[in-house]
């Protein structure tokens, strides 16, 4: 915490009585004492300053120990003294004569509830911060995310939810944006489900949950934008933290973060190692329409990660107008899937006549270097800001397989991944007078992969395996945006504005040497944003954004060679797809009323050539003990248009420090309008989501929190996912004088967080039950901070890669 510490003193002046009498004067010892007015505990670091009218200045200060006492020298005469604590409120003694040695008494603080969420906390509280385009969550404290990864910091986040197969949506919508430190990231990718669970929860600051975006911002995501802040400590000298857990089913990590800040240099360094299992499966039973025939495809999986991931940084502050950050972030781990496909086969009278057992062993790695730079410079005016941002990365993504069918080793698939990105962003903010400013700025994205995928078929002739020319492909992506922006923005009594306008260039190339097929595309697009906020007091605002936004198909889904997972159920992309376009409004409303805050948001999105998931028969069978079995194939394609309008609210109510609640809850409803390979993809769906969070400290300062979720059930012209209820509960107890944390978790409680549902086409019908994210886990985690005090820090600063972050 950064603390004021009054230590300037001034030259000893004759002291008047009140005749106007000059009289003797000497420095005198004023103690006294700082408590919690609730609950009576001291309050160490709270500051006392005294105030002379006659010098117009403060002349002395201190600051309270440990226990609460202070104590400081004080020259004789007339003083308004101040007692402060950060989200407390202020005592003021006015016009106090101090003539001789003296206790003042003992000054018992009241929290300031309204200034709690101005107020960064280390590792204590999630709090909220409402900008004109975007809210901030400061993660704080959430035991039930204690050595977890980004996904459950996500899953906890209000307006956001991560389903089963760890789709990442807001507001019920899957078309997010997800960034680091405001840029992309290979430690997320694009929607990756599988690489959020990379990097530890106690990495992260704040998320940033951004609905109506800007024109600063990217313009790639109809549902928003998520950011993600890495913890990044402004204390001065050497501090940091340590964190090691243990679970079930299987699981084991260790994370730490060290800064060490001297002069103009703070250097910073975030690392963890992370090993874990988890089982899943993935259950259908399908029926053919036409003989009513079934089969049953039941396959179960054993995941296993290991990874390491480290950031490592240097901030330089040049001077007192500019700095130098670059770090450099490596992650290197394997994730191999153990898994057992038992397909059986039924007649009309669903008597079974046929099994066949697949096993496929996949092992896996990945590897990831980054490189960054960012340059700041702040002008003589306030707010008048250049920076500069360059990013260098490269991906690798390996998996193989070698797949044992009934006893007897028939495929080997090789699946090789690489990847480069380069970012280059520069922005610039001029302050207009005193209420405005205007920004402009550029930004050049360059995207290159290549995925080689290898198809080895064992020839029964030759007992030989041979390349499958008609499966194996080698397909290159390469994707290259630039982006210009202004906006401007004025406030105006109690009404803002923010007006800006984006253009964005795609060049797409489309490159499939196996087969011959290649393609580029251009596009461009004007991506208009308006951003209002009216005042009605410092506590109530009323807001509203609209926005236009795309959102592209990513490799994955245009690459048209079919995975192999799975003989009978197959994922193939579609190099046809096209951007999807949405226009979205938004009204919301926050209230800040004693100890409840209210945030409320009623939107409504315009959607054009969306795209969904079509099952479908190809017409090609597979071959399953001496029967043919018709292989679905499921691909996304762009059928339709849609409109949804939705109301969401958020409610939080802290009756006292030991007690905080927060509801979140979100109503849609979805109407779709479309039809594509003869089918009408028509419909309707009205869903929700809310989410209940309770925080409670029991006797003996053990704080327990209980998580309740449910996601409703949603539908579409073919899928139907049914609702799901979830409870995570979690205990932490303070050791060694708050230097030290134990907790305790046990997520999904009632070990419900699957996936179930039906696909309904014209020629057959599949009853699905899906698992991806391993049931019930319990996990006991121990944190140990060093120079870092679980205290509040004064200020709001620079929240190390973030606090406004320029996109």
């Amino acid at each position: 915490m950064i603390l004021c510490v009054f230590t300037t003193y001034a030259q000893p002046q004759p002291l008047e009585n009140s005749k106007g009498n000059s009289i003797g004067i000497k420095d005198v010892t004023v103690t006294g004492k700082v408590i919690d007015k609730e609950t009576k505990d001291p309050l160490e670091y709270a500051t006392i300053s005294f105030f002379s009218k006659k010098e117009n200045k403060i002349l002395t200060g201190s600051i309270t120990d440990v226990n609460g006492d202070f104590s400081v020298k004080v020259p004789q005469g007339f003083y308004d003294i101040k007692i402060e604590y950060i989200s407390f409120k202020t005592r003021t003694i006015p016009n106090k004569q101090i003539s001789k040695n003296e206790n003042i008494g003992v000054f018992e603080l009241e929290i300031d509830m309204e200034s709690l969420d101005e107020v960064e906390i280390i590792a204590e509280r999630t709090t909220v911060e409402v900008r004109l385009d975007k809210k901030i969550y400061n993660v704080g404290k959430d035991l039930t995310v204690r050595g977890g990864n980004v996904s459950d910091v996500l899953d906890n986040v209000p307006s956001v939810s991560v389903d089963a197969e760890g789709n990442v949506a807001l507001r019920g919508n899957e078309n997010v944006r997800i960034l680091i430190n405001g840029k992309p990231s290979g430690l997320v990718g694009l929607n990756s489900s599988d690489a959020l669970q990379q990097l530890p929860a106690e990495a992260i600051e704040k998320v940033e949950v951004i609905t109506s975006p800007s024109a600063r911002y990217e313009a790639e995501g109809t549902a928003g934008i998520l950011n993600i802040i890495l913890r990044r400590s402004k204390l001065l000298g050497l501090n940091g933290a340590i964190t090691a857990n243990v679970g079930h089913p299987e699981s084991a990590g260790i994370s730490g973060n060290i800064n060490y800040r001297t002069g103009n240099v703070n250097i910073f360094n975030t690392v963890s190692y992370n090993y874990g299992e988890s089982i899943g499966h993935w259950y259908t039973t399908t029926t053919n329409k036409e003989d009513r025939s079934v089969f049953d495809e039941k396959r179960d999986w054993t995941n296993v990660r290991k990874g390491l991931t480290n950031n490592i940084g240097i901030e330089w502050y040049i001077n007192d107008s500019a700095s130098l950050t670059t770090s450099l972030v490596y992650s290197e781990g394997d994730r191999d899937r153990f898994s057992e496909n038992i397909i059986t086969q039924f007649d009309s009278n669903f008597n079974p006549f046929s099994e066949s057992i697949r096993l496929d062993p996949e092992l896996g790695d990945n590897k990831t270097i980054q490189y960054s730079v960012n340059f700041t410079k702040n002008f003589k005016s306030s707010g008048h800001k250049l920076t500069f941002d360059f990013q260098y990365e490269e991906n690798d993504q390996n998996e193989n397989s070698l797949i044992n069918s009934d006893g007897v080793d028939t495929d080997i698939l090789s699946n090789l991944q690489a990847s480069s990105k380069i970012l280059l962003r520069s922005d610039y903010i001029l302050p207009l007078g005193e209420n405005s400013q205007f920004e402009i700025g550029y930004r050049g994205d360059y995207s290159d992969s290549t995925t080689d995928y290898t198809v080895l078929l064992l020839d029964n002739n030759t007992n030989t395996f041979e390349i499958d020319r008609n499966l194996s492909n080698v397909f290159n992506y390469r994707n290259y945006i630039h982006a210009a922006y202004m906006q401007f923005g004025s406030k105006i009594n109690k009404f803002s504005y923010l007006l800006g306008l984006r253009m964005e260039n795609t060049q797409l190339t489309l490159d499939q040497p196996t087969s011959g097929d290649f393609e580029r595309r251009n596009l461009t697009g004007l991506f208009p944003t308006v951003n209002l906020s009216y005042e009605f007091s410092e506590d109530q605002n009323i807001t509203l954004g609209f926005n236009r936004r795309l959102s592209r198909p990513w490799s994955f889904f245009l690459n048209p060679y079919p995975s192999r997972s799975s003989l009978t159920n197959v994922f193939q992309g579609n190099p046809g797809l096209n951007p999807t376009y949405a226009g979205k409004i938004d009204l919301g409303y926050l209230n800040r009323m004693g100890k409840f805050i209210l945030s409320s948001s009623l939107y409504h999105q315009h959607s054009t050539n969306i795209f969904k998931f079509i099952s479908s028969e190809t017409g090609e069978f597979v071959n399953i003990d001496g029967r043919d079995l018709p292989v679905i194939v499921r691909s996304p394609g762009n059928v339709a248009s849609e409109d949804r309008l939705g109301f969401e609210f958020n409610l939080t109510y802290s009756p006292s420090r030991k007690w905080r609640m927060n509801t979140n809850f979100n109503l849609f409803n979805s109407v779709v309008d479309g039809e594509a390979n003869g089918i009408n993809f028509d419909y309707e769906n009205l869903s929700w989501n809310a989410r209940f969070s309770n925080k409670y400290t029991l006797p003996g300062s053990i704080d327990w929190q209980s998580n309740f979720s449910y996601r409703g059930r949603t539908e579409d012209a073919q899928n139907v996912r049914e609702g799901v209820f979830g409870i995570n509960q979690a205990f932490s107890k303070d050791l060694f004088k708050e230097k030290a944390s134990i907790a305790f978790s046990i997520n999904d409680l009632l070990n419900s967080n699957k996936f179930g549902g039906t696909v309904d086409t014209p020629l057959f019908f599949t009853e699905r039950d899906i698992r991806y994210r391993g049931g019930r886990t319990y996990k006991l985690s121990f944190t140990y901070r060093f120079n870092q005090k679980k205290k509040v820090e004064r200020g709001r600063g620079d929240y190390g890669g973030g606090g406004d972050v320029q996109i």
